[in-house]
């Protein structure tokens, strides 16, 4: 393995961090005020929650000081939907771990698209939608974080479309659409 080589142009006016035990005035600060590890057996289900499914922090204001942004998991039994929400001004992402999910949103939840293990899901600000579990046997497992360290959840009723029209997933890698 050869040693690395001096790159001119990374010559720059700042300070790097040192290596803790040097003398640093910041060694201690970073002791309880730097990374965090969340167990995953110590979540939190005391959070803002919508009928059908089980919402749980593990990255907030109250658990980490948090300012920006809200990460936990969602389960949905098998076979099980959620009731028609929104999440107010807050962007929420979606990580599909285990399972099949199927997103279901509009005024009338007249939109359906699905996602799979290694799947994100995006959520834009104030956009009803309604998460189903596909499968009629295995829990649906995810991945969830959201763009403040508030949990808004605004629960809807809405008289759902019967059949949703299926929108495929249109991106630069999938430019015709995928399911």
């Amino acid at each position: 393995m050869s040693e690395p080589q001096h790159d001119p142009s990374h010559e720059h006016p700042h300070d790097h961090p040192r290596e803790p035990g040097h003398g640093h005035p910041h060694d201690e600060k970073w002791k309880h005020d730097g990374v965090r590890v969340i167990a995953g057996n110590q979540l939190d289900p005391n959070t803002a929650q919508t009928p059908g499914m089980d919402r749980q922090a593990a990255i907030n204001f109250a658990r980490v000081g948090a300012q920006k942004l809200w990460a936990g998991t969602v389960t949905i039994h098998a076979n099980a939907k959620t009731g028609a929400h929104h999440h107010g001004h807050l962007e929420s992402v979606i990580y599909v771990v285990r399972g099949r999910a199927r997103m279901r949103w509009g005024e009338h939840l007249e939109f359906t698209a699905e996602a799979g293990p290694g799947d994100f899901i995006y959520v834009p600000p104030y956009v009803p939608h309604q998460e189903i579990n596909a499968s009629p046997t295995e829990s649906l497992e995810c991945v969830l974080c959201r763009s403040d360290g508030e949990a808004v959840a605004v629960n809807l009723d809405i008289e759902p479309v019967e059949k949703p029209e299926q929108v495929l997933w249109v991106d630069p890698t999938h430019p015709h659409g995928a399911v």
